[in-house]
């Protein structure tokens, strides 16, 4: 074997490992691709969430719940102005004269079926990080196996145990488990991180809820109270 570059290793590898490099490759790819789109998707669902609520905030304080409802229209990324959209047209939909308990119950339903949409939506390609992150290092693990039992072959076929007959062999065998491991930290890291951004969400939209039903649920009597702003953290 010449120089121990990667161009080398490369050419010097067997098909199977070929294979493992390859399927490795396209994990990595994978992995980059899913936390791009979901770091952009969450960008966008905080920044248009602010924007939602700065805009609304007068509105729900003088009872304008329309204009509330056409600003969602701009702000279709946030996931705070999904909740509350849902929640305001099954309140107006409530035929007159139904008791308030039931009205406030549909809002709930509403909530409730939005925040778990909105979630799954956000959470897409999570999952497939999580397998990527998990099963890398194990397709690294099996070129590396595969790599070793090419060694072991070649001081069979060679009856010779001199280091140079299995270096090259071994390099080959431990570069698919460096390609793994290089595979699953990313991944991992991202993962994590975008799952806990996730979970942020997830507390935003029930505390947006809550605040929802309580303030129609102080509209249906007359009072008329202000919503707060939901809390936006980071």
């Amino acid at each position: 074997m010449g120089e121990w570059n990667m161009l080398e290793l490369w050419r010097s590898m067997g098909t199977l490992c070929h294979g493992v490099v390859i399927v490795l490759a396209i994990m990595f790819v994978r992995s980059l691709g899913v936390s791009a789109s979901r770091a952009l998707r969450y960008r966008l669902a905080r920044e248009q969430s602010k924007a939602y609520i700065f805009e609304t905030i007068d509105s729900f304080r003088e009872g304008k719940l329309e204009h509330a409802i056409v600003v969602a229209e701009r702000n279709k990324r946030s996931h705070i102005a999904s909740i509350v959209t849902a929640g305001l047209l099954d309140f107006q939909a409530a035929p007159d004269g139904m008791p308030e308990q039931q009205v406030i119950e549909g809002v709930q339903r509403s909530l409730e079926r939005s925040s778990a949409e909105t979630t799954e939506e956000m959470k897409r390609g999570l999952s497939g990080l999580a397998t990527i992150a998990a099963t890398a290092p194990f397709v690294g693990l099996f070129g590396t196996v595969i790599g070793i039992l090419n060694a072991f072959r070649s001081i069979d076929v060679m009856h010779a145990t001199a280091i140079k007959v299995i270096a090259g062999s071994i390099s080959e065998a431990l570069l698919t488990t460096a390609i793994g491991l290089s595979v699953a930290v990313p991944a991992v890291w991202c993962y994590n991180l975008l799952t806990s951004q996730m979970d942020a969400f997830g507390v935003e939209m029930q505390n947006c809820a809550l605040e929802l039903v309580t303030y129609l649920r102080a509209r249906q009597v007359g009072l008329h109270k202000d919503m707060r702003a939901p809390v936006i953290s980071g």
